[in-house]
């Protein structure tokens, strides 16, 4: 009896502190997404610009004063964030699947053992190994092989960011992949279905909300990061042309700058405003991700 009371005493305590954590990063958060709020607004609130213009306009030449008066158009470096992450997530969602369904489905003793811990490593390699990669091999290769005039371009970003978000959505996968019910694969085995069918016409869709949540997790992470590409994107304030063009994105601007500016600017106001869009985009990640994975969820139940 004494030791069933010390052990819920226990289990009591471990539930205590693990709420307690939940409502702290709970706080911390909603505390974050607060000031970034009351700092990020001051661009419309503050210095009067208009959300469309801070959208579209690619006027950019906000005033490092208090007095204000200079243009806040944010869309170059949108357009650079969001041209870098659609195309690296063209690259790097299929080589990705392929990888999952290989190690999944193909080869399943090897896929656990091997490839699995392989994928998780490149996930834990800090971002500024796959900037360098990109400034030394990539760039110049780029350079020597296309018209791009300095190598330093959105495909250099892309590809840098492919290759950072792609173990992402591969390890995703795969625990999607290995998610689906033993008895599904048994059942359409027992149809005579081939392998490739049981592929594509069970396990693919059965785990269709599971990759989907992966693809938008390899998103964001695509969106929040800022060394790697601004080393290979070649920080140029102008729209690309091309893919070969060197441009600028979100948090390249945000880094570059932020340091320089004068508290309370309007420049430094455009750059918090910035940072207010990119946390409201990663917060529609996080609810889509939640979303596809509740409805996942619900389906392979309901199967």
């Amino acid at each position: 009896s004494m030791n069933i009371e010390r052990t819920l005493r226990r289990d009591r305590y471990w539930r205590y502190l693990i709420n307690a954590a939940g409502i702290f990063l709970l706080v911390v958060t909603g505390a974050i997404g607060a000031f970034l709020l009351y700092r990020g607004t001051g661009t419309f609130t503050q210095y009067g610009h208009s959300l469309s213009e801070f959208l579209f306009s690619t006027q950019w030449n906000p005033a490092d004063t208090l007095a204000g008066g200079g243009h806040v158009g944010a869309g170059i470096f949108i357009v650079g964030s969001l041209l870098t992450c659609a195309l690296a997530l063209l690259i790097a969602t299929p080589v990705s699947i392929g990888l999952a369904v290989y190690m999944a489905e193909i080869t399943p003793r090897y896929g656990k053992q091997f490839w699995q811990p392989v994928v998780e490593i490149f996930v834990g390699i800090p971002s500024v190994i796959y900037g360098w990669m990109g400034l030394t091999v990539l760039v110049p290769f780029i350079q020597k092989h296309t018209e791009s005039a300095s190598g330093f371009s959105v495909l250099a970003a892309s590809i840098v960011l492919a290759l950072m978000i792609f173990p992402t959505i591969t390890s995703v996968t795969m625990n999607a992949l290995n998610a689906v019910p033993k008895t599904y694969r048994q059942g359409a085995y027992g149809l005579g279905a081939t392998r490739f069918e049981v592929i594509t016409k069970i396990v693919l869709p059965v785990a269709k909300s599971g990759i989907m949540a992966g693809i938008v997790l390899g998103l964001a992470r695509a969106f929040g990061e800022a060394l790697a590409v601004a080393m290979v994107i070649g920080k140029m304030k102008a729209l690309p042309h091309s893919l070969l063009d060197p441009t600028v994105n979100l948090t390249g601007a945000i880094a570059a700058d932020m340091g320089g500016t004068m508290e309370g600017s309007e420049f430094n106001m455009a750059l918090w405003s910035m940072a207010l869009l990119l946390f409201v985009i990663s917060l529609v990640f996080i609810l889509l991700i939640r979303y596809i994975s509740a409805k996942g969820g619900a389906a392979v139940e309901g199967r």
